[in-house]
């Protein structure tokens, strides 16, 4: 549980951080009065990724094991 909390943290620290660099960098694309908004949504966004990329990661770590019964890593069934 401690892992997740640690993860949506980091998550919401680099939305926060690519919202800083477009208000910083084109400040047409996002105004400094909603830059709070649009960084959370890009810590959402981010953290929806990530959790997309580790959900894919499990699956083909789960159907690779299922594949190759000889791996002494795999569970017998």
């Amino acid at each position: 549980m401690m892992r997740e909390w640690i993860i949506f943290a980091l998550c919401l620290g680099v939305g926060g951080h690519v919202a800083l660099g477009v208000v910083l960098h084109a400040p047409g694309y996002w105004p400094w009065n909603t830059a709070a908004l649009y960084g959370l949504l890009s810590g959402l966004a981010v953290y929806v990724a990530v959790q997309a990329i580790r959900a894919a990661w499990s699956w083909f770590r789960r159907s690779a094991q299922e594949a190759d019964p000889s791996d002494p890593g795999s569970t017998w069934k």
